[in-house]
């Protein structure tokens, strides 16, 4: 069986587009939460699950949604996942309360896992090993300019047009999207791969996720009590149940063999321990920039741009030296460029300037586009062919359980010395009005969690240096490879 390579472009097009889609709305929707909040008259909890659905749903079916790409055909379920993924926009923008937004974020969220499931194995299918780096470096352009453009779009949305037009704008792109593959992707040739699915893994797996989503997230402000300690545990139960069942089906969703390959291995661990260290920086930076220095939510978000801005012209040339030398040297420099960042910013103080603020964003961006596009092409470099869904889905599961984990950590560490109220008024953005010894004692618990994340972060630094080189060959030797297959 081959495949058209000359199609490779139209593939990247299509999954940037949906890249693309996914990095607006996410912030689109966090700097709409405190206008949704007086709207619908909504209480903290359900503008949290705001956005943590969407994150339980795509972290949760990533895994599961690999799967089904492997077996029934990745841009058929790509396709569906814009559907869906519209359709939970378009009904997020008709909510009546709390409680039904975050049920269609629900939905969003497994128009997510959908894209997301399949966007890196896509790509790997249609490119040779030696061009997925390039591949990989202009898909995540996608994240720099969706964090570039979505603050000045979504402000100028809500402030004309209303909080709801910011979920309608997904619904045209999302159907502009569908015509476009079914236009141009439609003779596209998949290796797909016929066998049983896990339903028991996949349940056991989502149950891990929810529970521990909920006792992470009912934690945060009011502390770890009794009840939350017993969702923490059940998750840990439904983990260690999810292990057990996956060494007993014949085709799990979580293929363990993938990590007796070195360099998927250290891959794969120095991606979930770059986003432990890294994902909630912003996070705490924005609140910083509102609560600490009194910028306006938009204000904050515009001033976040030299971060996605530098990595997303950098996101090109990382992966273009990738597909040169090989991915351990500039996402082992990346890391460590990002830890040089959050050394920086840990040495925030209430009197800092922007400039200083911007450095440190800068610094973090560099390192950002010198690290995922290697990284992300040394992952599917070294998956072997017809599991690309499931060794995708399993880097960007565990990706996302690190981001999770980095937002629970940086919040109890910086907020650990605040009052509740103090903490529930700084992280909704209800006051800036705040003592300065609160916002004295926010910069001291936030410049301890920098701090936790160098730690994280030269760990994995030791991770990617020690990944080893992977195998990339080129477009001709692909050919002649899957000739022989066929």
């Amino acid at each position: 069986m081959s495949v058209n390579y000359s199609r490779r472009w139209t593939v990247v097009s299509v999954t940037t587009l949906g890249t693309l889609m996914t990095a607006i709305d996410s912030t689109i929707v966090i700097l709409g939460i405190p206008v949704i909040m007086q709207a619908l008259h909504a209480n903290l909890i359900e503008m949290a699950w705001v956005i943590m659905g969407y994150i339980l749903m795509s972290t949760a079916l990533v895994l599961t949604i690999g799967r089904v790409g492997d077996t029934f055909g990745r841009i058929r379920v790509y396709e569906a996942g814009f559907l869906v993924f519209a359709l939970g926009s378009a009904l997020s923008g008709l909510s009546t309360n709390g409680w039904e937004i975050v049920l269609f974020r629900f939905v969003q969220g497994v128009g997510g896992a959908m894209m997301i499931g399949n966007s890196w194995a896509l790509i790997s299918e249609a490119f040779p090993e030696n061009e997925r780096g390039k591949a990989f470096g202009i898909n995540s352009i996608a994240w720099g300019v969706g964090g570039v453009v979505a603050p000045v779009l979504g402000g100028l949305i809500i402030t004309y047009l209303g909080w709801r037009y910011i979920f309608y704008v997904n619904v045209p792109i999302g159907i502009f999207a569908v015509l476009w593959a079914r236009l141009r992707l439609g003779g596209f040739v998949e290796i797909k791969r016929k066998e049983s699915f896990d339903v028991p893994g996949a349940a056991l797996f989502t149950a891990f996720v929810a529970l521990l989503l909920v006792a992470i997230t009912m934690s945060i402000g009011v502390g770890w009590n009794a009840l939350n300690l017993v969702f923490l545990l059940s998750s840990f139960i439904a983990l260690a149940a999810f292990f057990l069942a996956e060494r007993k089906v014949r085709s799990p969703i979580f293929r363990f063999s993938l990590f007796s390959n070195r360099v998927y291995l250290a891959s794969t661990f120095a991606s979930f321990l770059q986003s432990l260290a890294m994902f909630a920086i912003m996070f705490l930076v924005i609140f910083y920039l509102e609560a600490v220095k009194g910028y306006s939510v938009i204000e904050s978000s515009i001033l976040l741009i030299p971060m996605p801005l530098l990595s997303s012209l950098l996101a090109p040339f990382g992966g273009l030296l990738s597909d040169r030398i090989g991915a351990r040297l500039p996402a082992t420099i990346g890391i460590l460029v990002q830890g040089m960042a959050l050394f920086l910013l840990s040495e925030l103080t209430i009197s800092s300037s922007y400039l200083f603020v911007a450095l440190g964003l800068a610094v973090m961006g560099i390192g950002s586009g010198l690290f995922f596009s290697p990284n992300a092409s040394a992952v599917m470099s070294s998956t072997p062919r017809g599991y690309y869904g499931v060794g995708s889905g399993m880097m960007t599961t565990l990706r996302n359980t690190g981001q999770v984990i980095s937002i629970a950590l940086a919040l109890a560490v910086a907020a650990g010395s605040m009052p509740q109220s103090a903490v529930f008024a700084l992280f909704l953005g209800t006051s800036t009005n705040l003592s300065s010894s609160v916002l004295s004692s926010f910069v001291g618990g936030m410049d301890s969690a920098f701090r936790l994340s160098i730690a994280l972060a030269l760990v994995a630094a030791v991770a990617s240096a020690v990944r080893g080189k992977e195998v990339r060959r080129s477009l001709e030797q692909e050919k002649e490879t899957r000739a022989q297959a066929a």
